[in-house]
C-alpha cells in the first residue's frame, strides 16, 4: 500500500469518526456557500435616494457553516425531545463584499463646481467579514428534514467582525483639498484599513431540494456600530447622522453533512 493511499485512508477514518462523534452528541454539520447583490448605503450621494440605493450595488459571496440539532430527530441517542434542538440552528460565515460608490443625487447633477467635484469622485468598499448567527425556525426542523413542508422560513440574529479597506479617487486629481473635494467631506476621507463590529439581522427560509441540500433564500442587514469610515467618508454635515450599513440579499446552496 502506497503512503498516498494510506493518507486517504487515515482521513477518510478520521471524517467517520468525527461524524461518528457528532451523532453520539445529537448534532450534524452543514456547509454552503451564498452570492448575490450588496446595496451600500453610505456617505456617497444622499440616504434613502432612490437613484443612491440603486446605484451604489455591488456583489458579495460568503461560505456559512451550521451546526444542526435536530439531525438525529427519529434515533434513540436523543434522551429528550427539546425545542431548542427542533428550532433552532448555530449559523457561522465568512464574507466578503465589494461595492463601487459614487455621488448619485440632484446635487451632483447640478451645473456647478460642487456639483463637478460630487460627480468626479468615486470610492470603492471592500469589506471582509466573519461571524455567527443563532437562527430560529418558527416551524419544525425535524418536519423539514423529511421533506414536509418543503420550505422553512428564518429569523436571524448575530455579530460579525470586520475588517476593510476602502479606496476615493477623483478624476480631478488627488482629494483633500479644495480644488478637487466637495466642502463637507476636506479632512474627512479616510482610506486606510480599519475594523469594525456589524449586527446582523437576517430574514429568509430554506427550500428543500433533497434529502441532503437545501436551497437558502437570505435578505441581510449588515450595521457597522462603531466606525463610520467603512466606505473610507465621515463627512461634517448635519445629515450624517447614521454609520454605514449595507443591505445583502443572497442565494445560497446548503449540503448536509
Amino acid at each position: 500500500m502506497t503512503p498516498s493511499i494510506k493518507k486517504i485512508l487515515v482521513l477518510l477514518l478520521f471524517v467517520t469518526s468525527l461524524q461518528s462523534i457528532n451523532a453520539q452528541l445529537g448534532f450534524s454539520h452543514e456547509l454552503g456557500f451564498i452570492t448575490g447583490p450588496v446595496a451600500f448605503q453610505s456617505d456617497y450621494g444622499e440616504r434613502y435616494d432612490f437613484d443612491t440605493n440603486s446605484g451604489n450595488v455591488g456583489i458579495g459571496v460568503g461560505l456559512v457553516h451550521y451546526i444542526n440539532f435536530a439531525y438525529r430527530a427519529d434515533c434513540n441517542c436523543y434522551s429528550r425531545d427539546t425545542y431548542w434542538n427542533d428550532h433552532f440552528k448555530i449559523r457561522s460565515e465568512a464574507g466578503y463584499h465589494v461595492t463601487t460608490l459614487n455621488h448619485l443625487s440632484e446635487l451632483a447633477d447640478k451645473p456647478s463646481i460642487g456639483g463637478l467635484q460630487l460627480r468626479s469622485m468615486e470610492g470603492k468598499a471592500r469589506v471582509f467579514e466573519i461571524g455567527a448567527h443563532l437562527e430560529w425556525f418558527p416551524w419544525s426542523i425535524r418536519d423539514f428534514q423529511s421533506g414536509n413542508p418543503k420550505v422553512a422560513p428564518y429569523l436571524g440574529f448575530g455579530a460579525h467582525y470586520v475588517s476593510y479597506r476602502p479606496e476615493a479617487t477623483s478624476s480631478l486629481g488627488p482629494l483633500n483639498n479644495p480644488i478637487t473635494t466637495y466642502p463637507t467631506f476636506l479632512d474627512r476621507i479616510d482610506t486606510s484599513q480599519g475594523s469594525a463590529i456589524a449586527l446582523v439581522g437576517d430574514i429568509g427560509m430554506r427550500y428543500k431540494l433533497g434529502p441532503l441540500s437545501d436551497l437558502l433564500i437570505s435578505s441581510k442587514w449588515h450595521y457597522y456600530v462603531n466606525d463610520n469610515y467603512v466606505d473610507g467618508l465621515s463627512p461634517l454635515n448635519e445629515n450624517n447622522r447614521a454609520n454605514d450599513w449595507i443591505w445583502w440579499f443572497n442565494v445560497g446552496y446548503i449540503l448536509y453533512l
